[in-house]
């Protein structure tokens, strides 16, 4: 086995955005530098497996997603993620997590890593069949927030709607759970409680796509004409933040449309209360025409409110380079009210690659849904994301994990 010592030295971008975004004279542009992660990397059978303090990994199971945060009550950092069995009597990573996801909590002293596994404590049954719920099959995208004194999960959930449903075309089982993905939110006063089980959660999801329009191959579909929204087939990525112009509450999310093959677009739901009722609006958010025209495809955004700068930023998944005009990584965009985003020069905020000491450079096949610790002033100081090294959909071996990645601000 091949050893490996890694370390992340890469550049970030953060930029405030004001007045005409198309006039350089009305931005700044802040920048951060991301420091070294503390991991070993192990090569065995085709897949490189990560150990050590700034990688989550739980044994025998993909680890997807991440969101922590640190508790009042004692001072620890909780990091909330999904996780699904894998070996090689379970299905593969691309159908696992839509089989069988479930939501787990680890805990640690510092928010740099070191996480401790507590456990699973939502759909503990994983694969195994289960229609008793809108959430029973599965659960996965955790995105922990607090607001009030009181913990808010928000989370996407699915269920297979069976054999019965109404269907245009052929949808395999896998396929009627993936069309079946909407929010919901775990409610709790601490993290103690919602491990003893005392928590509250929706009965039905907090919202349901207002459209299901899709050329074939669709589970209950909208009546021929029905325009396209924002909230598409599914509701996932949720990203929660609070806007304090107005005291509302905007969720965040993605649907699916098809225009006229698949992409992934974005919109935004507001409440008075961080658990709703939400009320989607029509607008699209996130969502950038190229010069000839094409719409740029975007997933996995995290929203935060920066209190010095008074403004929104967005990171997110850059699927082919279009936001970043380079490569694939994770970009970054701004917004004074939330709900109309600008997209600076500059949007690249971290690469799609691993840097070693000695300056090799690895390429990260995976570096997805991105969560943040931030300091008082909004400022980012640690990176959260999904990550494996090599190629996933086919695995069945679990290599895949939450890395950790420090930030700091670049004087």
């Amino acid at each position: 086995m091949k050893k490996i010592t890694l370390l992340i030295s890469s550049l970030l971008w953060a930029c405030t955005m004001q007045g005409n975004p198309n006039n350089p004279a009305h931005s700044k542009q802040q920048k951060y530098v991301a420091g070294p992660v503390d991991l070993t990397l192990t090569e065995k059978d085709g897949s490189i497996f990560a150990e050590g303090k700034s990688a989550f990994s739980v044994d025998g199971s993909f680890v997807w997603c991440g969101s922590a945060i640190q508790a009042d009550e004692d001072g620890k950092y909780y990091l909330f993620y999904s996780v699904f069995d894998s070996g090689k009597e379970n299905p593969a990573f691309a159908d696992a997590w839509i089989l069988g996801s479930k939501l787990g909590v680890a805990v640690s002293d510092s928010p740099y890593g070191g996480y401790k596994d507590l456990g699973v404590f939502y759909n503990k049954d994983g694969y195994r069949p289960d229609q008793s719920s809108w959430d029973a099959q599965y659960a996965h995208n955790p995105h922990i927030k607090k607001f009030g004194g009181k913990y808010y999960l928000y989370y996407v959930g699915g269920v297979d709607p069976g054999e019965q449903a109404s269907v245009k075309g052929k949808v395999t089982r896998r396929d009627r759970i993936q069309q079946s993905q909407t929010i919901g939110v775990i409610c709790f006063n601490s993290v103690k409680e919602l491990l003893e089980g005392k928590f509250a959660c929706n009965e039905q999801p907090l919202l349901t796509p207002r459209s299901r329009v899709k050329p074939n191959n669709v589970v209950n579909p909208s009546p021929a004409g029905t325009p396209m929204k924002p909230d598409n087939l599914i509701m996932v990525n949720p990203a929660v933040e609070y806007r304090p112009k107005d005291g509302k509450y905007l969720l965040f999310f993605k649907g699916n449309v098809y225009d006229p093959t698949w992409r992934g677009v974005h919109g935004v739901a507001i409440a008075d209360q961080p658990a709703g009722p939400f009320e989607v609006s029509d607008d699209y958010v996130f969502e950038f025409p190229t010069e000839n025209g094409v719409k740029l495809n975007a997933e996995d955004p995290y929203v935060w409110y920066h209190r010095k700068d008074r403004c929104f930023y967005a990171v997110f998944k850059d699927f082919t380079g279009s936001f970043t005009k380079g490569e694939p990584g994770l970009a970054m965009m701004s917004s004074e009210d939330g709900i109309h985003w600008n997209l600076p020069e500059e949007s690249l905020f971290m690469k799609k690659e691993l840097i070693l000491k000695d300056g090799r450079h690895i390429d990260v096949d995976r570096l997805e849904r991105p969560q943040l610790i931030l300091d008082k002033n909004g400022d980012p100081i640690v990176l959260y994301s999904a990550c494996s090294i090599s190629p996933l959909n086919a695995k069945k071996d679990g290599s895949s994990f939450n890395v950790q990645i420090p930030i700091k601000k670049r004087k």
